[in-house]
């Protein structure tokens, strides 16, 4: 690197200076590991405050597979704000090659999380968990967590 190059990228940013430098494939990627555990982060608190709401009022009211329906376009929702946020944050570049691993990233850390609270908190087994699932609101909210995963990369440029 020349010294010329080098104070130009420097004066530009820290991350401009590290690719400047040939670290950039690095910086890039934990850029996109901490945007997909940002976005992860994001999404999940709002779940958990609206999954303690669905149990406690939702639920009594209306039954569990009309409460988990009405929980999952609030979650798709919150999660295109978080995506839009979170791409516009880390500066994540359009395309599918930058914005998928955010989603992968994220839905691996959301699914990591799910297993966690089957097998600790609720104390069944994954398989007492899948047989306790409605069929309907099951098959929904996984559609959901494929919808959750693409959110980043479908995004129209966020800049």
């Amino acid at each position: 690197m020349t010294v010329r190059r080098g104070w130009a990228a420097a004066q530009r940013g820290p991350s401009a200076a590290l690719r400047a430098s040939g670290t950039g494939a690095s910086v890039r990627r934990s850029g996109l590991l901490a945007a997909g555990f940002t976005y992860f982060s994001l999404v999940f608190a709002v779940g958990f405050v609206l999954g303690t709401l669905r149990v406690l009022i939702a639920v009594p009211a209306v039954g569990e597979r009309a409460a988990e329906l009405l929980e999952t376009p609030l979650m798709i929702l919150a999660s295109f704000f978080a995506a839009r946020w979170v791409v516009r944050r880390f500066r994540v570049p359009p395309g599918a090659r930058s914005r998928l691993p955010v989603g992968l990233v994220a839905l691996a850390l959301l699914l990591i999380a799910e297993v966690l609270v089957v097998l600790l908190v609720q104390g069944l087994s994954l398989h007492e968990y899948a047989a306790s699932r409605d069929p309907v609101a099951g098959a929904v909210y996984l559609a959901a967590l494929a919808i959750f995963a693409l959110i980043p990369w479908l995004l129209r440029d966020a800049g």
